[in-house]
């Protein structure tokens, strides 16, 4: 249909085939789309090109659709607006809490005034005793050194002979523990630990860190706190034990026996060079779930 046939339409026609109730719903669109987009496309949206395309015809004639005066000069002051520097005062802005005479600036001073002061607040509080609590963590507080426990002499390889040592180094006697020793038998201790001239056994409880006792009669270590049961390589008999007791290194140095750093077993006395807490198991997959920390 040409353009020529389309103004030969008579109104009447046009009304024919737009309703009343047509025409206020594309008059609403209009509205709608003008205050949403008057800023951009406010001319494109007012012609009738644009309902062309939207609706297959033209609508002309008295009820064309036509942007009103009012959202044209709203358009308007809409641009004007946002070429407009912005009022410095915050009761012009309509922002929270405002008063008069307070400016935008002097807000903003005073917030990051206020949250730089809470910051170092808690960081003064909060650094210290994240330090306090991590950080024994990565200080190692046995000693690095050996420590002469005495000459061969007084050991043999039946019995067990108790030292004390020092287990956490510069705290005079609260520091201090008692090892038991002997020399190594590789009839009763078999071929692991063969390397080890003696076998130096800590009186700390694997369970919850209680000091052992040997009970020579028996021939075995005894906790007195929860049961705890140890065979006389420090194995774990009965109770409620995770693990063997742990050992110390051991060497000897011009007759006389010296004492190391102290390393815990598993259930089968493979080694772990760093110690672990009480109550942690080292079979299977739980060694990974029980890392080591320095301080144990």
């Amino acid at each position: 249909m040409t353009a020529a046939m389309l103004d030969s339409r008579s109104q009447e026609d046009w009304d024919a085939e737009l309703s009343s109730a047509q025409v206020s719903v594309l008059r609403t669109h209009a509205a709608l789309l003008a205050e949403v987009f008057a800023d951009q496309c406010a001319d494109t949206l007012a012609s009738e090109d644009y309902f062309s395309a939207a609706y297959g015809r033209p609508i002309v004639g008295p009820q064309a659709i036509r942007f009103p005066a009012s959202l044209q000069e709203a358009s308007i002051t809409s641009r004007q607006d946002k070429n407009e520097k912005p009022s410095k005062y915050t009761a012009d802005r309509q922002m929270p809490g405002a008063y008069e005479g307070e400016t935008v600036t002097r807000r903003r001073l005073f917030s990051g005034g206020a949250l730089a002061v809470g910051g170092i607040a808690t960081a003064a509080i909060g650094l210290p005793a994240l330090g306090f609590a991590l950080g024994p963590g990565f200080t190692r507080t046995e000693p690095h050194r050996w420590q002469d426990v005495g000459p061969v002499e007084d050991f043999n390889d039946t019995s067990y002979t108790p030292k004390v040592i020092d287990l956490v180094a510069d705290v005079a006697d609260s520091g201090k523990t008692p090892v038991y020793i002997r020399r190594y038998n590789g009839a009763l201790d078999g071929r692991k630990g063969s390397d080890l001239p003696y076998l130096a056994i800590s009186n700390r409880c694997t369970h919850v860190g209680c000091p052992v006792h040997y009970a020579q009669a028996a021939g075995m270590f005894l906790c007195p706190c929860h049961g705890g049961v140890y065979g006389a390589r420090g194995q774990v008999m009965g109770g409620p034990p995770v693990r063997p007791l742990d050992r110390f290194y051991t060497r000897v140095v011009d007759g006389r026996v010296e004492v190391g750093a102290r390393f815990s077993l598993d259930s089968h006395f493979n080694r772990f060079p760093h110690p672990r807490d009480p109550s942690q198991h080292l079979d299977g997959i739980w060694k990974y779930l029980y890392p080591a920390r320095p301080t144990t």
